[in-house]
């Protein structure tokens, strides 16, 4: 399928690895050139050449924190006049409920919420200029069934969600389509992480633990980088103009509900 995009022009954030990878990786093949941005300069550099390499597109690296305001500013300058924005930001860590306090919630919501909602300010009015845009925040099926150990992104990331739910609506008429992919276990660092904590807490071994998380998945694994990465440029592409303010869940059946 020509996802019509080709020649259009994305910023990709947390891209140098992961899920992030994936979905630079997915525009590239359908022709879109890239800002990429991550915090590590060596590992960014690294996947974005391989990009050039194998897809032939433009690509340019901006290594920083995107959820400062120095970092944003770097990325901002990079990605002025983009066509697509895909927010990504590593999740909080997990733990209990009683551990977090008022500046572990203020972490959360700067990187989970707070960034994207600046980058989707900051971009989208160029977009809405130009009558065409994409915006696909990478959020987490936590927010459609809470986790609770990761309390935090449970948090941060419905505060995003509703505030998607809202501005959508508002800008689809004008030409911009914003929509939130919502992950399941992939394997990425972030499931490794997971796994490691869910091992140290039971007395069993990260590959014991990995096993019985893909027992609940009716697909019976982890996705990969690659068919998340798909079904980003697809919520990207020319195709996706009547899909607005949804959450699209990829979690191989792992979420049992109806809705």
């Amino acid at each position: 399928m020509d996802l019509g995009i080709s020649g259009k022009r994305a910023l990709v954030c947390a891209s140098s690895k992961g899920l992030g990878l994936g979905c630079a990786e997915a525009l590239a093949e359908a022709g879109v050139n890239l800002v990429m941005n991550a915090r590590g300069a060596e590992a960014l550099e690294a996947s974005a050449q391989a990009i050039r390499d194998a897809y032939g597109v433009d690509v340019v690296t901006v290594a920083a924190d995107v959820t400062t305001p120095e970092g944003q500013s770097q990325v901002l300058d990079a990605a002025d006049g983009v066509d697509i924005l895909v927010t990504n930001a590593g999740g909080p860590p997990p733990g209990m409920w009683t551990d977090w306090d008022r500046e572990d919630f203020i972490s959360a919501l700067d990187a989970n919420m707070l960034t994207p909602i600046a980058l989707i300010k900051a971009l989208v009015p160029g977009m809405i200029e130009r009558g065409w845009g994409r915006v696909v925040n990478i959020t987490s099926v936590s927010v459609k069934s809470p986790i609770p150990v990761l309390g935090l992104s449970n948090a941060a990331r419905a505060g995003l969600t509703g505030y998607v739910a809202g501005t959508a609506r508002q800008v689809a008429g004008q030409g911009v389509i914003i929509n939130n992919l919502q992950p399941g276990i992939h394997a990425t660092d972030r499931a490794v992480s997971l796994d490691g904590g869910a091992a140290k807490a039971q007395g069993i071994t990260p590959e014991e633990a990995k096993a019985a998380r893909c027992a609940t998945i009716p697909a019976g694994r982890y996705g990969t980088r690659q068919e998340f990465g798909a079904t980003c440029a697809f919520m990207c592409s020319q195709h996706a103009g009547f899909m607005v303010g949804q959450n699209i869940l990829l979690d191989g059946g792992a979420t049992n509900t109806t809705m």
